[in-house]
């Protein structure tokens, strides 16, 4: 499985069979370099949007078609004909949704969600949302533009999200000791990856204090397009496979374990 940051809240994920573009605001994102956009974009599969604002959905509408992808958000952004003559994915908050082997759970966020990249002036488009994002034995939480909730209780009970990419950056969102808070409260989290800053002058400019926050937990600072690779939770027969599995994960990021349960191996990062 592998996370590539994007620049400010968006990402390319490929896992199980998909490659998830989450919130992919390429054009006009000052902090990704735009000869590379063929980079992010090829091979993508689907395309997800947490919210209708211009940073996370407005690049939807170029790529989607460019590529021949669906579009999964929540049902009013879907139906709303802004995104254009693409194929969307309607869906709500607690629904889940296939994509290929890949699944994707649309869960509650608090922020804000008109339209505010379109001619003619703010229109509604249903509200804000996060995901879980399942699939190689994880699950992603990807948090959307968000204040800390109540919410995020239950989440990392019910889903328990082992990565956390988390909007930090402040004055849209939670900011980095905020974010940190909430990880330390409601969640369980082995690697941390912050986003929504950087991109401008008003938002936090360094992940200091979240790391300082998460002295347990691994925190990701990827520069753009940096590739974060994470094996999966394997699972088979045999004995020989401790060194199969080693083998398979050397060199990739992170740490693993291995748990021997008589004949069936499991593998954790």
């Amino acid at each position: 499985m592998k996370i590539i940051w994007l620049g400010h809240a968006s990402f390319r994920i490929e896992i199980e069979d998909q490659v998830l573009l989450v919130d992919p605001w390429l054009v006009g994102n000052p902090v990704f370099p735009q000869e590379r956009r063929a980079e992010a974009i090829t091979g993508a599969t689907a395309i997800l949007l947490s919210h209708g604002h211009g940073d996370h959905a407005s690049n939807a509408a170029l790529i989607a078609p460019e590529l021949g992808i669906p579009v999964a958000c929540i049902h009013e952004l879907a139906e709303s004909g802004i995104l254009g003559e693409i194929e969307t994915i309607g869906f709500g908050k607690g629904g889940t949704i296939s994509l290929g082997n890949a699944r994707v759970s649309m869960v509650n966020a608090c922020h804000s969600s008109a339209i505010d990249f379109a001619d003619g002036g703010l229109a509604v488009a249903g509200s804000e949302a996060g995901f879980m994002i399942h699939g190689e034995g994880h699950t992603i939480y990807f948090s959307g533009d968000t204040d800390i909730m109540a919410d995020m209780g239950w989440f990392g009970e019910y889903y328990a999200p082992d990565i956390g990419i988390l909007c930090a950056g402040g004055h849209y969102t939670m900011d980095m000791n905020a974010a940190a808070w909430a990880a330390r409260k409601f969640f369980n989290f082995k690697t941390v990856i912050p986003c929504h800053y950087k991109t401008f002058p008003i938002l936090a400019q360094t992940a200091d204090d979240l790391i300082a926050g998460l002295p347990n937990v691994d925190v990701k600072t990827p520069d753009v397009l940096d590739v974060l690779e994470f094996c999966g939770e394997l699972v088979a027969s045999g004995t020989t496979l401790r060194k199969e599995f080693g083998e398979k994960c050397a060199g990739f990021l992170g740490s693993y374990s291995i748990v021997d349960f008589g004949n069936v191996v499991r593998l954790r990062m």
